[in-house]
């Protein structure tokens, strides 16, 4: 019986690929996470750019309902338009 369990085993396909066969903007995210459990960190952000980034904006969402930042909702709408920024800029960037 084997205890190890192999987590890209459990990874949702990509149904707008599947239906129109090509990414979408979130492609890459998944395998990203996988890479950054494994310790692959360069490796993670060349496979999808904002990772980091969404990392940063969820950890301080968490901490901003928990403490009440006092300017947390303006970080957190910037961290929200730089993420898209990097997503949309990432993914044109890949495709063009």
């Amino acid at each position: 019986m084997n205890l190890l369990i192999n987590i890209e085993d459990f990874m949702l396909p990509c149904l707008w690929k599947q239906t129109f066969n090509i990414d979408c903007f979130g492609c890459g995210f998944q395998r990203s996470l996988v890479m950054l459990f494994k310790g692959d960190f360069i490796g993670a952000f060349y496979m999808y750019p904002a990772i980091y980034s969404i990392i940063v904006m969820l950890a301080l969402l968490i901490l901003h309902t928990k403490f009440q930042f006092k300017h947390g909702p303006k970080i957190l709408i910037g961290l929200f338009i730089l993420n898209i920024s990097i997503i949309v800029i990432s993914y044109f960037i890949k495709h063009y």
